[in-house]
């Protein structure tokens, strides 16, 4: 459908002559089927002169084809709104109360598995008390026990700590290898010395204790040293020498400690000597020879 204006009286027509045929289609004389559209009474202006408007059918011919009007698009459908809508306090109250039961219930989950762990180590403990009261070791704890023993055989250092003997007959001195703190692990106590099995680093430690009634002018001497069979003679690892040591002719008392570092052999033996053994207090707190290895 197209609409024209004119004045009142004339045709379309004659105003802008023959009109082309819309879309492809044949026209004809409409003039015959032009019809004007009065306003209303009420709205018409006497002295005023209102154009017509006449309504033309583009296609009025219906043995003509005409072409289909152009498809409306759609209406797009509507955008979901998809702001996060704030949660409810009642839904804020089951989102905690769902927690607080999980949490309960994970809690009482370890307390139960607690105690079924308690009541099997009970039961594991009155079976080994059994097979104990029958004399009766089971494999696997006997299994656990040989590894135990080969661990503790692996890991024991070999060291020795002696103690000062009160019988001394000569020198170099004597020592107690068993009683009180003294013992031997992994060192043998032969001929009044330490003898080393296993070549390596040791620490070794002397210290004696001197003391006397009254005061000379003689110095006390304190040596560690060490024998070979393989080479002759001694060598002397430590020395210490002590000079006025006492004063006034009273009773005096001096202390003699050495300790050092050394690269032992296989074979080596060590021994203590002093300058005069009557001054020598033996108790085992106050002198002793030892050595670890490290």
């Amino acid at each position: 459908m197209q609409a024209y204006k004119g004045r009142a009286g004339s045709s379309p027509r004659t105003q802008s002559g023959p009109a082309p045929a819309p879309f492809g289609c044949h026209m004809e004389d409409h003039t015959k089927h032009v019809q004007p559209i009065p306003l209303p009474a009420m709205q018409q202006n006497l002295n005023y002169v209102y154009p017509q408007i006449f309504w033309v059918d583009g296609c009025t011919n219906p043995s003509t084809s005409c072409p289909p009007a152009s498809p409306i698009a759609p209406i797009p459908p509507p955008v979901p709104d998809r702001r996060r809508k704030p949660r409810s306090k009642r839904e804020g109250k089951s989102i905690g109360f769902l927690v607080v039961s999980l949490l309960i219930l994970l809690c009482l989950t370890g307390v139960g598995l607690s105690m079924f762990q308690i009541f099997r180590l009970e039961k594991e403990l009155a079976e080994l008390r059994e097979s104990a009261s029958t004399e009766h070791i089971p494999p696997a704890l006997e299994k656990l026990i040989g590894q135990k023993s080969e661990s503790m055989k692996k890991e024991e250092r070999k060291a020795a700590h002696l103690t000062g003997n009160p019988k001394q007959q000569d020198l170099p001195l004597e020592w107690e290898p068993i009683s009180g703190h003294a013992f031997t692990a992994g060192i043998q106590y032969r001929n009044q010395g330490l003898v080393i099995n296993e070549t390596g680093l040791y620490f070794v430690y002397s210290n004696v204790l001197f003391r006397g009634s009254t005061c000379n002018s003689q110095v006390l001497t304190h040596v560690v040293y060490k024998r070979n069979p393989v080479s002759p003679g001694s060598q002397v690892l430590m020395e210490d020498k002590k000079i006025n040591y006492c004063a006034n002719q009273k009773m005096w008392a001096r202390k003699s400690y050495l300790g050092a570092l050394f690269k032992l052999r296989e074979k080596d033996s060590l021994h203590v000597n002093v300058s005069k053994i009557a001054l020598v207090n033996f108790e085992e707190s106050k002198t002793f020879f030892g050595l670890f290895k490290l």
